[in-house]
């Protein structure tokens, strides 16, 4: 979130009796270097000024070292609180705490009226390394539950299953503290509205540092003394993102290529020079991947032929993919680098990144031709095939960071191990993984993949085939070992977007692969997601686990699963998968849709929160009003609709100011930009399915890079379901009785070309 509200709030309400307890709590003030569950340190850096003002009286918590997580048996001896009935494997898990934790709901938030008690809100999420160390030093603590208990009315919610809670209550936590991450601890009014809160705390005071035990203390203390106060605070702060979520839209015209110029500029002062990525010099750490942004880099770059651009995108992919984030063993990316280099990751791995990964280098590879990408991509989606697909074609969300209580322990070998596993071929094991006596990560080694493959076959005498060959052998031999080590816990629930992320991974697979594997599990995706996750009147559910599908759907899902959807259409041309995509644009223009431009984070029968969100920067996933108006620039072209092409560019008007002000942190909307800017075309194929010339112009548009282009297959005598969802396929036919094409912009074609 990057502009400060925070500031406004303070300095509205001046000194009130609030400043005894930001007082008291002052003490442990300071800067946490490295939050390990932190949000991109980048998409704060305008709010420098109001750390500043607000430093005087509030902290940023300390972190400590992680213990050993609690024994499961041990916590299931306690009886159960609210929390038994629910699917979320993140509130399973604190099931059995002693705290009297609710879910979010009507009973949690009536108590709380009826008995005139703030609530506290923990907010987290089941692969969070921080959300385990808070809960086995505090929420299994039976003294610290007994306050908690006594003194609020305690929710714990899951960040992946109610994005709309997180999102508000992030925003209140950034503005009072600078910064925010995971766990987020947040005391509300009974009438939600946030009037103190943090992120992680330890269970007692050390070092200087104020404990969890004193933060409920002066809390609760605060909350009999002064409750007016406290309602104040709550209730400027609930304003205050009322205010920015209903800021007026700019006037004028879309943002157009010069914006594009200003966002790469503004990219390139934020690039590490060293090792790629983006991040705050001199540290540039923690590490994001920032998909959106280095795509948005790669294509104009390649178009341009900018070498600086084209330098910044093959630093930021070959370090990743090189370094320890990247599980050099079975695949698959982990959620983000503690360090500079890439090397130091937390360990957990997340679909959505898994997805934007694989899409990233799918991409790098069609427009620089390095093979090394191409292999990167693959070994993804083979990884997310392999471990995080369900039966039913659903996937799963995530893998812990830690197993057996110790962070990245599945991941972690010793030098001694390798050399033991390997064999003879153990030298060049760990001359490849750079494997060391002392390791990078707490006395072991995490995996790289730095050396390259000419002086290490140099330096063991061997051609590049043998020494590939015993990198292969020593990597399958690691594998079997790790496959009998306790594996990092599965968090099995299915959600939406985070799905209809996966599908666009495999159905672009799929189509610049040319692989029919990827889009068999393509296909069986978008039957789950059209089939379990569909609900009656036309609506997604957000999550289902264990057969059991629930919680209203957001806008991301919506946007993200009609992508899905238009990207396995342009895969196999299956009219239903268009179909299903249009009428989920459609529910979400009914209930989504902002007046001014845009779309709302919640649908407009969303009860239950103060403030309905539209802010369309980047997060951990695209930017879903971002995605929604590209899909809208998608249909207007294949349906031939002016109003669906109007709506994108009027959602490029409502957020013209946050683009300007900040055009690296909405690279969904610089992507919606390029697209429009470049003129897209609407092709038509029309010949039979199984004609060869048909086949070899389908491909190469699937192959098309960049994606400037929306394409139909028209079969004569059987294309009456597509003309039905498309009225601008009506009237193209053969031309002489041979296969045809037809290029046309924005409805006007040029002349028909036999194949």
């Amino acid at each position: 979130m990057r502009m400060g509200l925070g500031m406004g709030i303070w300095r509205l309400t001046g000194p009130t009796a609030y400043g005894s307890l930001a007082r008291s709590l002052q003490k442990t003030a300071g800067e946490v270097g490295g939050m390990p569950s932190t949000i991109d340190n980048d998409s704060h850096q305008a709010m420098k000024t109001v750390i500043t003002a607000i430093a005087s009286c509030l902290f940023l918590v300390s972190i400590l070292a992680a213990q050993e997580e609690h024994s499961t048996a041990e916590q299931q001896e306690r009886p159960a609180n609210h929390l038994i009935d629910e699917t979320s494997p993140y509130l399973l898990q604190h099931a059995h705490n002693p705290v009297d934790w609710y879910p979010w709901g009507p009973d949690a938030l009536q108590r709380a009226k009826d008995e005139d008690k703030p609530i506290f809100l923990s907010v987290g999420y089941s692969a969070c390394h921080w959300c385990h160390v808070m809960e086995h030093e505090s929420f299994e603590n039976e003294e610290i539950a007994k306050l908690m208990n006594q003194w609020f009315v305690c929710i714990k919610v899951d960040r992946e299953e109610r994005p709309d809670i997180d999102a508000i209550y992030m925003a209140a936590v950034q503005s009072m503290i600078g910064s925010g991450g995971w766990p987020m601890s947040v005391f509300l009014t009974p009438d939600l509205e946030p009037f103190y809160g943090g992120t992680y705390y330890p269970p007692h005071s050390r070092g200087g540092r104020l404990g969890f035990d004193e933060v409920l203390q002066q809390v609760h203390t605060f909350w009999l003394q002064n409750p007016a106060a406290a309602v104040e605070r709550g209730q400027f702060m609930i304003e205050a993102l009322r205010a920015r979520t209903n800021a007026p839209s700019a006037a004028g015209k879309p943002p157009g290529l010069a914006l594009l110029e200003r966002a790469f500029a503004d990219s390139k002062a934020s690039a590490d020079p060293a090792f790629g990525g983006f991040g705050r010099a001199p540290r540039f750490a923690p590490k994001f991947p920032r998909c959106a942004q280095l795509l948005f880099i790669l294509r104009r770059g390649a178009r341009e032929q900018d070498g600086a651009a084209l330098t910044l995108v093959r630093k930021s992919l070959d370090q990743m993919a090189w370094g320890g984030m990247y599980d050099q063993l079975g695949g698959g990316f982990a959620r983000y680098s503690t360090d500079r280099s890439w090397t130091v990751p937390h360990f957990e791995k997340m679909l959505y990144d898994n997805a934007q990964l694989a899409l990233l280098y799918m991409e790098a590879w069609q427009a620089l031709d390095q093979p090394f990408y191409r292999e990167i991509s693959r070994e993804v989606l083979d990884y997310v095939a392999r471990e995080m697909t369900g039966p039913e074609g659903g996937f799963y969300s995530a893998t812990d960071a830690d197993s057996e209580g110790e962070e990245g322990k599945f991941f972690v070998w010793s030098l001694s191990e390798v050399r033991a596993i390997c064999g003879k071929d153990a030298a060049v094991a760990e001359a490849w993984f750079g494997v060391t006596k002392n390791g990078n990560f707490e006395g072991h080694n995490i995996l790289t993949a730095r050396s390259k493959k000419l002086v290490v076959s140099q330096k063991f005498g061997l051609s590049i085939d043998d020494l590939e060959a015993a990198i292969a052998r020593c990597t399958s031999a690691l594998l079997k070992v790790r496959a009998k080590r306790i594996p990092p816990a599965l968090d099995d629930k299915r959600l939406a977007s985070w799905n209809g992320l996966m599908l666009s991974a495999f159905a672009r697979a799929a189509m610049v692969f040319d692989d029919e594997r990827y889009l068999e599990i393509a296909r069986a995706n978008a039957l789950f997601l059209m089939g379990p996750m569909r609900r009656e009147g036309g609506g997604l559910f957000r999550t289902s686990r264990s057969g059991r599908a629930h919680l209203d759907a957001y806008l991301e899902d919506y946007a993200l699963v009609a992508q899905g959807l238009l990207d396995l259409f342009e895969a196999d041309q299956d009219p239903r998968w268009l179909r299903g995509a249009q009428e989920l644009m459609a529910y979400l223009d009914e209930h989504f849709a902002d007046e001014s431009g845009g779309y709302f984070k919640t649908a407009s029968y969303a009860v239950g929160l103060p403030v309905r969100m539209n802010s369309p920067q980047e997060s951990s996933l695209p930017s879903a009003v971002g995605v929604a108006l590209l899909n809208n620039a998608r249909l207007g072209l294949l349906e031939g609709s002016t109003a669906r092409l109007a709506r994108a560019r009027a959602g490029l008007v409502r957020h013209g100011e946050a683009l300007r002000r900040w055009p690296s942190g909405h690279a969904t909307l610089l992507l919606l930009i390029d697209f429009l800017e470049h003129e897209p075309s609407e092709v038509y194929i029309v010949g039979p399915a199984d004609d060869s010339r048909v086949q070899a112009e389908l491909a190469r548009l699937r192959r098309q890079w960049p994606p400037l282009r929306v394409f139909v297959q028209l079969e004569p005598g059987k294309s009456e379901p597509l003309e039905a969802l498309l009225p601008a396929a009506k009237g193209k036919t053969m031309v002489k009785g041979k296969p045809t094409v037809y290029v046309c912009h924005h409805g006007v074609c040029d002349a028909p070309r036999e194949l």
